[in-house]
């Protein structure tokens, strides 16, 4: 099977100066259907603007985490959250869900919210590229914690676990909750905050929806830093 990469893997290819004839690997399948994994592929044309391959074997090697990890997390300010959706996908996040909460700084109307989308899923891919993971991490539309808790629990069902990261006293340490009750969890959603965390009233809401209050011990991170410290005690 012979195709056209897509416009950003083609400048890929082109910034590395690859010619007719060079090895490459292809991950996902051509037309976005499994089964996944990787495939060889050759470069067999270069244009100024396009790049043809012939593929070719299919490997089904992945490497995705045990656990499916859902990260829910209030919009850090500045670029920080470019910086935080390429660290959680190579660290195995299976989606991520920008959130507008009582205490975000960012605020973002439909059409920032689109170019903002575009944005980071791009980047999520290029993270992929970059790890060698070949199951792309799905970046959600941005929408306020209100309108998120009113939305079905997604994941739901046997398997699936609710966490939202708290200070709260009592809060059970993450590390702990996964050696026990959290060993079982095939889906697990994160609900985490921006700086400065939730407030009062929405880890309230989130509790009673169902999420359990875990804490990463006693000292304050911030929100980019607790969100990927949580990633990687649940991977």
């Amino acid at each position: 099977m012979t195709l056209d990469l897509p416009a950003a893997a083609a400048r890929h290819v082109q910034v590395l100066r690859l010619q007719p004839g060079a090895a490459i690997t292809l991950f996902g399948h051509p037309d976005g259907t499994p089964p996944g994994g990787e495939f060889a592929a050759t470069v067999t044309a270069m244009g100024r603007q396009s790049v043809q391959v012939q593929v070719g074997a299919h490997d089904p090697v992945e490497r995705e985490t045990p656990h499916r990890l859902h990260l829910a997390i209030g919009i850090p300010a500045n670029e920080r959250m470019d910086w935080l959706v390429e660290k959680a996908t190579e660290l195995g996040a299976a989606s991520i869900q920008p959130l507008m909460t009582e205490r975000s700084v960012v605020r973002l109307d439909a059409q920032r919210s689109l170019k903002k989308l575009s944005h980071w899923q791009s980047i999520a891919i290029s993270a992929c590229e970059q790890c060698g993971r070949n199951q792309v991490a799905r970046v959600h539309a941005p929408m306020t914690l209100a309108q998120w808790m009113r939305r079905p629990a997604e994941p739901s069902g046997p398997g699936a676990a609710a966490l939202v990261l708290s200070l709260r006293p009592g809060s059970e340490p993450l590390a702990q909750w996964r050696a026990g009750a959290g060993a079982a969890a095939v889906d697990i959603v994160f609900l985490c905050g921006p700086e400065g965390g939730l407030s009062a009233a929405e880890e309230t809401q989130a509790i009673a929806a169902g999420h359990r209050p875990v804490s990463l011990g006693a000292r304050t991170l911030r929100s980019e830093t607790a969100a990927l410290a949580a990633l990687t005690l649940l991977a």
